[in-house]
């Protein structure tokens, strides 16, 4: 049995009659009349009575076109689903994301603007870091990330550079009465500092210092935490001051303030990051969606 038997026999059902059924299909009738005899045989069971005036379903008949009909239906979504993942409109795209990052700007903008378009894919955000995504994506479990880049990425992989991210001075609410909005990295040399532990981002890290350094600042650190929601959280709590990615500006801890600093530039680099050898349809669609708002500035 193929698909043509059951498409031809739900032709000549709905028309009744073999004549008018074969000038539908644009075959011949003895042709039409052969398929549905064969179908009928290898069924085992009599779809319809031969009458003077046309061909009647049997009750068996009737029942085996209702099957047919949801059969066919089937068929065809699971066509149309394959196409779409094909296409990139359907299937599973897993991205990855610096926390921070997607606050403000273009990767919130990006994900809200790809849900609008391909609402059929099955879009997974994680929020990892730096690190932890790149590793993700060398084994499979990411298709791509929003990462800073500081480093060269390993052979293999693709980059699309955004618009970087800073810095700032976090300081706790009342510091220095509280009124300052920009200071001079100069002014900083005798307060205690709170700053992550190396081992989160090396190459970071030393950035940072060596770029205080070159500054004319040599950074006293007091206590050193795991992430930048532990930094603030001890800044909030008055055990010193930190520099910051920028962005923690669009989630504010309501006893911290942030300061532009004089004299210290730290560019952050994002990317989005995947490896060149994805054949994820969505993924590819994703790209898309980035560039267009890199185009217009999202």
């Amino acid at each position: 049995m193929e698909l043509r038997h059951l498409r031809y026999f739900v032709v000549v059902a709905e028309y009744g009659n073999v004549r008018v059924a074969s000038n539908h299909l644009h075959i011949s009738q003895p042709a039409v009349s052969r398929q549905i005899h064969d179908l009928e045989t290898e069924l085992g069971v009599q779809l319809f009575d031969r009458t003077t005036k046309g061909l009647r379903l049997t009750r068996a008949g009737e029942q085996y076109l209702s099957e047919t009909r949801r059969a066919l239906a089937m068929i065809e979504a699971a066509g149309r689903s394959a196409r779409m993942v094909m296409e990139g409109r359907s299937g599973q795209l897993s991205i990855g994301l610096v926390e921070i990052a997607g606050w403000e700007g273009l990767v919130p903008s990006t994900l809200g603007e790809f849900r609008k378009y391909y609402g059929d894919v099955d879009l997974h955000l994680h929020p990892f870091t730096t690190p932890e995504q790149l590793r993700a994506i060398e084994n499979g479990t990411l298709d791509g990330g929003f990462v800073y880049v500081f480093d060269p990425l390993p052979d293999g992989f693709e980059s699309i550079p955004l618009p970087p991210h800073g810095v700032v001075l976090a300081t706790p609410r009342d510091w220095r009465g509280g009124k300052s909005t920009k200071i001079s990295i100069h002014s900083l040399t005798t307060e205690p500092f709170v700053a992550f532990h190396r081992t989160v981002y090396p190459t970071y890290y030393d950035r940072l210092i060596n770029a205080c350094s070159q500054a004319g600042l040599t950074i006293h650190i007091v206590q050193e935490v795991g992430s930048e929601a532990a930094i603030l959280s001890l800044v909030s709590a008055g055990i010193g001051v930190a520099i910051v990615n920028s962005c923690n500006r669009w989630r504010a801890p309501s006893r911290v303030n942030f300061v532009e600093l004089e004299g210290l530039s730290v560019p952050l680099p994002l990317s989005f990051a995947y490896f060149r050898s994805n054949s994820n349809p969505a993924l590819s669609r994703f790209v898309e969606t980035l560039k267009n708002g890199l185009d217009r500035g999202d």
